[in-house]
Parts: structure tokens; C-alpha cells; sequence
């Protein structure tokens, strides 16, 4: 009785070695800069809990990059010039929102566009 071999060849584990490493190349690119979303987020969360009354613009964003710093984001990642405020009846809003740019290989760059508002709790000043 002839038994029949089963399972990959050395070619085949190579290929697919050569994928998994692809994509955990990709997601070692990725990650950072989800991970710094998260961050920025989280400040914004912070910023809208602890209440804007009588803060002007200029105060609440310098406030949100403080909190930023804490959370480990980069101060060339989000300018001051992404964080706008936009207001809807009597709510204000606070936005933020900036695009990341990250050399993958060679001439392949990811272009990656985050944005993410939250709504500002008390009367925010001119």
C-alpha cells in the first residue's frame, strides 16, 4: 500500500512567507499612526469633558495640543491650522482633521486621512 505525502513544499512555504511578511511589514508602518489617532481622540474627549465655558478658540486649541502632548503625538502631525470649530445651533464643534503621509517602499507611499469631531460642552468665547 502506497501512501501518499501531504502537506507544503519548500517553494510554497517560501511564497507564503514572503506574503505574511508583506503584510507585517504594512502593519508595522500602519499601526503607529492608528495608535496616535487614538491619541488624539482621547485629548479631544478630555477637551470636550472638561467644559470650554468662557474659553476663546485660541485657548481651547492650545489646550487640545497640550493634552496631545500627553498622549504622544507628534507636534508635526497635527498643526494648529486641522483643529477648526464649527458651530451647529448652540453647540460648538470641535474638529480635527489632518492626513499622514508614510514611505512604504520605494516610490510607494500611504496617504492616510483621519478626522474625528466631538461636541464641546459649554459656550466657547470669540
Amino acid at each position: 500500500m502506497k501512501k501518499q505525502q501531504a502537506g507544503i513544499t519548500l517553494i510554497g512555504f517560501l511564497v507564503v512567507l514572503i506574503v505574511i511578511g508583506f503584510f507585517g511589514y504594512m502593519a508595522m508602518k500602519l499601526i503607529p499612526s492608528y495608535t496616535e489617532f487614538m491619541g488624539v481622540t482621547k485629548a479631544m474627549n478630555q477637551v470636550a469633558s472638561s467644559g470650554v465655558e468662557g474659553k476663546s478658540m485660541e485657548e481651547v486649541r492650545r489646550d487640545l495640543i497640550f493634552k496631545m502632548g500627553f498622549q504622544y503625538v507628534d507636534d508635526a502631525t497635527v498643526t494648529p491650522k486641522d483643529i477648526t470649530m464649527e458651530r451647529h445651533g448652540n453647540a460648538a464643534e470641535l474638529k480635527v482633521a489632518y492626513d499622514k503621509r508614510i514611505p512604504f517602499l520605494y516610490n510607494i507611499d500611504f496617504l492616510l486621512h483621519f478626522e474625528k469631531s466631538v461636541t464641546l460642552q459649554g459656550n466657547v468665547g470669540e
